[in-house]
């Protein structure tokens, strides 16, 4: 069995022993078997059971204490020790009245007073342990409860006996007990009121107080009336010490009823009591003193008239408590109130602006919008994207990142005039709505942000470059705000894609265009299966004896029953909604059928297929194109892949991914050429370490015919020395004069294409051009 008296926090009802949980019932069967045979007893018998019933009472008392250990135990020891003082009274007084020492009832009595202050004391204390909010608590109630009580007790029970004794002034101590009683009786009342329907230990306390109040009072009117203690009495006395002894004994003794503040205890009791007893109180005091007319004494005013009067005080104590409390309520309640107002205040503005830089968010910026709509004023919204903020983050992490922002976000400040809102809507982007100002004065705003913009930023020993990208949109009546939110967005992606760092203001012809390439994307889902799309060859020559080696694969789009839309009209648009993915798929699987066709008829080619960067960021390009290779039996030799530089030269996962696609394929044979060389990044470093075997050429250095461009044929040098430094092959693109196929054929290029070669044809007129060029014809 567990040792609870070694973990006082343990010994609670749940956690005892049953044996320790039975204490209490044998207890309390041992008294009531004794009070029932007190009345078969002797006089003398009697005195000595009642007398060993109180020794008993000090013993048990000790010993529930050892037995629960109750965290706060001064109580009980309190309780023990005025029944330790009762037994020494009644021992005292059988020895004093034995020897014939006491002469009058007054000197017994004065040794029986002392022992209620110590009963009282130990009552007080009782609840109050471990929890001071309730020093005070419940006297008030109590004595309002016990007042009333005290003025039926005397005017129904006391009185007629007290007048028909007729007693002298100072005969009138023999009612200071039941008087006494009422006091300890209120006080065990607070224990009740306190929480004493949730402990039953609690609840036989205050039992055994009334038990003793009416055991002296049977005792008052007996002796009033000359007679000796009554059997009554006798079993009270008896009843309360059994009551104390087994709320001793009981498990609830080791704990307080829960409380849950000091407000709650303050607030106990219920109000039809309160008003029956303060309504109850003077109508019984004046029945009795109206029936009592004839032969008043001073006790019989004395009492019901003081206990009235001390009722009323009571009441206006409590009034005067709940009205406290109510302050108290009302002062915690506007307390409350107001931190719940700021509270809300905090929330809304955190919730309309942004956490990093403070400034309003895009739920803000868009209510003021709505406003600057709905009243018509003049104004534009401007906004402006960080260019290549990405690359920042991923050079020099976020905490650069987040103090780059910061510092963007002051000279964003320092250029927008007052008046206006300046707002930040995602990660790099920023928004100022300007009102009051004319188109002039908006278009010049945004021309000071750029400029401002352009100067490097000092973040962290760090030189930073955070151009912006703007698009604006002035306010016009009659639009929604969602409208212009839309308008200047399109204004800002048109900035993006015109080369950043410049702003473009809304027209109406970029809302049709982004019309236009919204339909076309429509219209290109399903043209696989509508068999709309085409693949055309453009041939690829030997620029040595002028013969067709290869050709490169175009799509070309043949909605029905329409003209046949140029590739520049579409291809933007399956690159921006991702179709180029599955478009992609057709045409290399396409042009390697075809192509695997003409091997077959022993005509060998090459294929070129230009690979959109969307394509290489799947997971599975390359096993798509080895999967392709293997279901048409094209040598992987065959096959050259065409990607622009931008692709490899750029940096991240992306990136990454992309280069390991490109190694596997050359591993298996697959050549990879970067097309449109020297439009782009021009980086000499990536010629060397990454994975290709061609560069084509762009068509805009070519010399133009006619004219002896110096310049372009430096820079065609240039190109073509560089590459065979590097044994990579070159295709010269656009090729359109006898004189551009003589300068590329002595600068010594491998290969060329273009309209002086023959334009894009269809797979069949392809096929006879490459048949030709097999039985040793040029191709003219």
């Amino acid at each position: 069995m567990r040792d609870v008296g070694k973990n006082p926090a343990a010994a609670t009802a749940g956690e005892r022993p049953r044996s320790a949980r039975q204490w209490w019932l044998w207890h309390l069967v041992f008294f009531i078997a004794a009070m029932a045979a007190i009345p078969f007893l002797p006089a003398g018998p009697q005195g000595a059971v009642q007398l060993l019933g109180s020794l008993l009472i000090v013993v048990i008392l000790l010993f529930g204490v050892r037995l629960h250990r109750p965290r706060f135990a001064l109580g009980w020891r309190m309780l023990a020790f005025a029944a330790g003082y009762t037994v020494v009274s009644n021992v005292a007084w059988r020895v004093l009245q034995q020897t014939h020492v006491i002469g009058t009832s007054a000197s017994v009595d004065l040794l029986y007073y002392t022992i209620y202050p110590a009963l009282g004391a130990a009552l007080a204390v009782l609840p109050v342990q471990g929890r001071k909010e309730l020093r005070f608590a419940g006297y008030v109630e109590a004595g309002i409860i016990t007042s009333g009580a005290l003025v039926v007790w005397w005017t129904v029970l006391v009185d007629p006996y007290v007048s028909e004794a007729k007693l002298a002034p100072g005969e009138f101590h023999v009612v200071a007990f039941p008087m006494l009683d009422m006091v300890i009786f209120a006080l065990a009342l607070r224990l009740l009121l306190l929480g004493g329907g949730r402990s039953l230990s609690w609840l036989m306390l205050m039992v055994s107080m009334g038990a003793l109040l009416t055991g002296d009072t049977a005792f008052l009117i007996a002796l009033l009336g000359d007679h000796g203690p009554p059997l009554v009495s006798l079993e009270c006395w008896m009843l309360a010490s059994a009551l104390i002894g087994t709320a001793a004994l009981h498990p609830s003794m080791a704990g307080a009823p829960p409380v849950q503040d000091a407000d709650e205890a303050r607030d106990i009791g219920t109000s039809w009591i309160y008003i029956g007893t303060v309504v109850a109180t003077p109508i019984m005091s004046g029945i009795f003193l109206l029936t009592e007319r004839t032969r008043l004494g001073v006790g019989d005013i004395i009492v019901p008239v003081g206990a009235t009067a001390l009722t009323a005080a009571l009441v206006v104590a409590r009034m005067r408590q709940l009205n406290m409390v109510t302050r108290r309520h009302a002062t915690a309640l506007q307390n409350s109130l107001s931190m719940e107002a700021e509270l809300r205040e905090e929330l809304r503005h955190r919730a309309q602006h942004d956490s990093l830089t403070g400034l309003p968010n895009r739920e803000l910026l868009y209510e003021r919008l709505t406003s600057a709509l709905a009243g018509e004023r003049a104004g534009a919204l401007i906004i402006a994207d960080l260019d290549a903020f990405k690359e920042v983050n991923d050079r020099f992490g976020h905490a650069v990142g987040d103090e780059l922002l910061l510092v963007a976000c002051r000279r964003l400040a320092e250029a927008v005039p007052g008046g206006s809102m300046l707002a930040r809507l995602d990660s790099d982007e920023f928004a100022v709505l300007a009102e009051g100002l004319d188109p002039a004065a908006c278009t010049k705003l945004g021309e000071r942000i750029l400029s401002a913009m352009r100067m490097p930023f000092e973040v962290q020993a760090h030189q930073l470059f955070a151009t912006v990208s703007i698009g604006l949109r002035e306010l016009d009546s009659g639009l929604l705000t969602g409208d212009v939110l839309r308008d200047a967005y399109m204004a800002l992606h048109e900035a993006k894609a015109a080369g950043r760092d410049q702003m473009t203001q809304f027209q109406h012809s970029l809302s049709e265009k982004k019309t236009e390439a919204a339909r076309t994307v429509e219209r290109l889902r399903g043209a696989i299966e509508r068999d709309e799309l085409i693949v055309h060859f453009q041939p690829l020559i030997r620029l040595a004896d002028e013969r067709m080696t290869g050709v490169e694969a175009l799509i070309r789009w043949q909605p029905q029953g329409e003209a046949m839309v140029p590739p520049d009209r579409f291809i933007p648009a399956t690159e921006d909604s991702g179709l180029i993915v599955p478009i992609g798929a057709w045409v290399l699987r396409r042009a390697c059928e075809v192509v695997a066709g003409w091997h077959r008829a022993q005509h060998a080619a090459v294929v070129s297929v230009n690979v959109s960067p969307r394509q290489l960021r799947e997971l599975d390009f390359a096993a798509q194109v080895l999967s392709v290779l293997s279901d048409t039996g094209l040598s992987p030799a065959s096959l050259i892949l065409e990607i622009t530089e931008g692709v490899l030269v750029a940096s991240g996962m992306v990136t990454e991914q992309a280069i390991r696609h490109l190694v596997t394929l050359r591993a298996r044979g697959v050549r990879v050429a970067v097309d449109d060389f020297g439009t782009g990044y021009s980086s000499l470093a990536y010629l060397r370490d990454l994975p290709i075997d061609l560069v084509k050429i762009d068509k805009s250095f070519m010399p133009v015919p006619g004219e002896g461009d110096q310049a372009a044929r430096t820079m065609v040098k240039a190109i073509i020395d560089l590459a065979a430094g590097l044994n990579l092959g070159t295709i010269a693109e656009g090729v359109e004069t006898a004189e551009q196929v003589a300068l590329l054929r002595e600068l010594g290029c491998d290969r060329a294409q273009g309209f002086y070669f023959a334009r894009p044809l269809p797979a069949e007129q392809a096929s006879s051009l490459l048949t030709n060029a097999s039985w040793g014809s040029r191709v003219s």
